[in-house]
């Protein structure tokens, strides 16, 4: 069935150069037979799609849309540029899907995620309680931007039988991360600031907030398949998680990252700075039912991995 599905299907995989986006290429060509002749992978530098003109271009003549492509990072960050960042994904979100509605398109993958919860969502979270209240405020801006996809998603089936489907994402981490400190999530920047102060010769590194919040993270290769498996079989309006159903507090998690890089200093906690949403943990039992989809990555095995392309990238003995 998946050798068929993908049988001569022209593929656009936006933010198919970045993290995430590189492993769904590479599983694409390397599992399921498609041809890199048959993968477009527009790049930010050459073809902004926040531009209509150049949605229309990345569409033309294509079956499958895989968009994940969009602009985020950490708590910081969402902070700083909360304006650009629901300009930025909204518009390239709205433009992307219109083109692709008028080219024809089969399918459009519309890439969500948990920042579109509300900030108080019982745990775990379940695909019904995404309307039951506002964002976690640090990333409002971006949640919601990426919510609104997930509206054109649903309208666009309703009027025009727009096959278009959303997923939504929990953090990812694993090899290709972005190592930025001003853009990163958690577990880059904590690799990174355990890194330095090992190499630096420093007794202690400063993490933000308290330690108290909990976050579920899934290894980048595990939701490469996942939306892999959902383009092939999935077909219905209502969103779907994408995730490992493991929840892990901040405190546990620099704590075991501290410990598989090898820094023995003291961590010390800023709670003059934001935790972000108090608890992040989703109900993965709707991905099963749907399209067999279960995270397989063991979570300190996805960290030594990731620990050690860092190693490798950065030229760490």
């Amino acid at each position: 069935m998946r050798a068929n599905f993908w049988s001569r299907k022209k593929i656009l995989v936006t933010g198919g150069a970045g993290f995430l986006g590189s492993f769904v290429v590479e599983k694409l060509i390397q599992e399921r037979g498609v041809s890199p002749d048959n993968i477009r992978i527009p790049r930010s530098k050459d073809m902004d799609l926040r531009i209509w003109n150049n949605c229309l271009k990345a569409v033309k003549d294509i079956d499958i849309v895989i968009h994940i492509a969009g602009r985020g990072g950490g708590i910081g960050y969402n902070k700083k540029y909360p304006g650009s960042l629901f300009y930025d994904n909204i518009i390239m979100n709205t433009h992307l899907m219109e083109a692709a509605r008028q080219e024809g398109v089969e399918k459009f993958v519309g890439i969500g995620t948990v920042c579109s919860y509300p900030k108080y969502t019982p745990v775990p979270f379940k695909e019904e309680n995404l309307w039951d209240g506002y964002p976690e405020e640090t990333n409002a801006s971006y949640g919601l931007a990426k919510k609104m996809m997930l509206v054109q998603s649903q309208a666009y089936r309703q009027q025009y039988g727009f096959n278009s489907i959303h997923l939504l994402l929990i953090n990812l981490y694993g090899p290709r991360d972005n190592f930025d400190p001003e853009q990163s999530h958690v577990i880059p920047a904590l690799i990174k600031k355990m890194f330095d102060a090992k190499l630096e010769g420093k007794k202690e590194v400063v993490v933000w907030g308290t330690g108290k919040a909990t976050r579920e993270f899934l290894y980048v290769e595990d939701a490469a398949e996942g939306i892999i498996l959902a383009t092939e079989k999935y077909n219905k309006p209502e969103p779907v998680n994408l995730g490992s159903g493991f929840e892990i507090s901040i405190k546990e998690l620099a704590e075991l990252i501290a410990e598989l890089v090898g820094f023995d200093g003291e961590i010390k906690w800023d709670t003059t700075k934001p935790d972000g949403q108090p608890r992040r943990c989703l109900d993965v039992s709707k991905a099963w039912k749907e399209f067999g989809f279960k995270a397989k990555t063991d979570f300190r095995e996805g960290l030594k991995k990731t620990i050690e392309w860092y190693k490798e990238w950065r030229g760490i003995k």
